[in-house]
């Protein structure tokens, strides 16, 4: 074994070492609640210094737009302690998918933005065209809309359980799941296999197959066009549409406090610095889950080299795949079921 390969599974292990501590401390000495605490005591001094640095804006006082900017940063990033925000599915998702750094790290970034879009069409139209209250705008995103992003993100969750076990069948049997036949395929011309009907020492003869099979993605010589999608341009194709349906699932429960700036960014008219203090606060949410995804991503991929640069060789890292999809699937589902029956 290399010194690297030594280094980076020391790596691994420690990692797993350390985020197996957390967890006992966090759900087994009540750590979890400790931070809840503390998080919200961040979040109250978050308002009190949100409210000051509107009064500030409101007064023309100089430096006062990006004060309050920098107190929604904090805001998002405190308020991402608690639940909800989709780190879990983020994070769940980068533990379960082979998904590229970069294209976790967007996927991070857009839902909390999109969570802070989703919270500046909630206000304005709520005010605009139905004159809610605070109380009311209030209700509607934590009594209706929670529960129904809960509910998409437990069925993202199942579906990656689904799609793990799924995997782990195919890779039952040897060559990848795949079942060799003896017999031709359908709509195949038995007559091309002559080696096993009859001998070709006594007789020659030229064949004109006219039936071609075409691959994934391969181009018709006779009318010059594919009639299907490459393999790549397939799994692109998923996995864009498996980003977009998380996304939406985490922008269906807009931010309370984002809600709370932008209704009193409106009562102020200062509706312009409520959008951006929105905005930013997304940022600051992102910025924890964007550590949430990287280091569910690093985990999966230290755990599959690790299994790569041992004797299970590629056949047990497609196992230890499927089996992470299966265990990160369930997690999130079982964790946005839990959220949905308090909800509830």
């Amino acid at each position: 074994m290399t010194v690297a390969r030594r280094a980076l599974t020391g790596l691994v292990l420690l990692g797993l070492i350390a985020v197996a501590a957390l967890a006992i401390w966090l759900w087994g000495f009540g750590g979890a609640d400790h931070v809840m605490r503390e998080a919200v005591a961040a979040q109250r001094q978050a308002q009190r210094a949100m409210a000051h640095g509107l009064r500030a804006l409101k007064s023309g006082a100089p430096g006062a737009w990006w004060g309050l900017m920098g107190i929604c940063f904090s805001y998002g990033f405190f308020h991402a302690a608690g639940p909800g925000h989709g780190k879990l599915v983020i994070g769940g998702y980068g533990l379960g998918r082979a998904v590229t750094l970069w294209r976790l790290s967007a996927l991070a970034v857009a839902s909390s933005l999109a969570q802070a879009g989703a919270a500046v069409l909630l206000v304005l139209a709520g005010v605009q065209l139905f004159d809610w209250s605070r109380v009311e705008l209030t209700d509607m995103a934590e009594k209706a809309l929670a529960p129904v992003s809960y509910g998409l993100m437990a069925c993202l969750g199942l579906y990656l359980v689904l799609r793990g076990l799924r995997r782990a069948w195919r890779l039952r049997a040897p060559l990848g799941g795949r079942v060799l036949s003896t017999h031709p395929a359908e709509g195949q011309d038995q007559s091309q296999d002559h080696g096993a009907h009859h001998p070709h020492a006594d007789h020659d003869h030229t064949h004109d197959h006219s039936h071609h099979h075409h691959g994934p993605g391969e181009i018709c010589a006779s009318c010059g066009h594919r009639h299907g999608p490459t393999l790549e341009e397939a799994a692109q194709l998923s996995s864009w549409r498996e980003a977009l349906a998380i996304v939406l699932s985490i922008a269906a429960r807009p931010c309370t406090g984002a809600v709370f700036l932008l209704l009193l960014t409106w009562r102020l008219e200062v509706l312009g610095a409520g959008i951006a203090g929105a905005f930013a606060m997304g940022l600051g949410t992102a910025s924890v889950t964007l550590c949430v995804a990287l280091l569910a991503a690093g985990v999966r991929g230290g755990l599959l080299a690790r299994l790569l640069g041992g004797s299970g060789g590629g056949s047990g890292a497609l196992r230890l795949a499927a089996a992470l999809e299966v265990c990160a699937g369930a997690l999130v589902m079982l964790f946005c079921l839990e959220l949905l029956s308090r909800s509830l």
